[in-house]
């Protein structure tokens, strides 16, 4: 409901319907301030759904707090603009808008970062080379864990050895690699 200038009350009109606690004289007050309200919120929140729902707050706290308003002290919009503005910053202060804030940046970054392209082939750095120098035993089984993508327990069911044998064999045959590269 928005109201040409001349059916709009005054601003004295409008705080006695408020101090009255008329409803109606709420929707005026929003009518006539929401979107420079809006605006200023907009400023220190940065996000179009968050400056909305602040607004809301800002709106529930002014209908509520409105006693403390003193006409002689200021205007009515400088009144509601410092409301809003405390409640604006007060929300990102909060733990939880720091914490969604972190995690979109971190969220950004990793988008930024692509993975290595799903066709690395670890061939291309030259690890057949290094595989070949290890036991034909230790060959087969990295080339089950690490090329062929086998879990330990897959390659212990396949090669019909125990876990704990997988594990052990598979981490020599690595630390043989490492001091190979070395």
């Amino acid at each position: 409901m928005v109201l040409s200038a001349s059916l709009r009350p005054t601003e004295e009109a409008l705080v006695q319907r408020l101090y009255a606690r008329d409803e109606t004289a709420m929707t005026l007050f929003y009518d006539a301030y929401g979107k420079a309200l809006h605006s200023t919120i907009w400023r220190i929140v940065k996000q179009e759904q968050l400056a909305q729902d602040v607004l809301q707050e800002s709106m529930v706290k002014i209908w509520f707090s409105f006693a403390s308003y003193d006409a002689q002290r200021g205007r009515l919009f400088t009144w509601a603009l410092n409301v809003c503005r405390n409640v604006a910053i007060d929300h990102i202060r909060t733990k939880r808008h720091q914490a969604a804030v972190r995690t979109e940046e971190l969220e950004k970054s990793m988008a930024q970062h692509q993975a290595a392209p799903p066709t690395f082939q670890p061939e291309h750095i030259g690890l057949r080379e290094l595989v070949a120098r290890l036991s034909p035993a230790d060959q087969h089984l990295i080339d089950l864990l690490y090329f062929n993508g086998f879990t330990q327990a897959e390659a212990a069911h396949e090669l019909a050895i125990p876990l704990g044998t997988i594990k052990t064999r598979a981490r020599k045959a690595i630390g043989a690699l490492s001091r190979a590269v070395r």
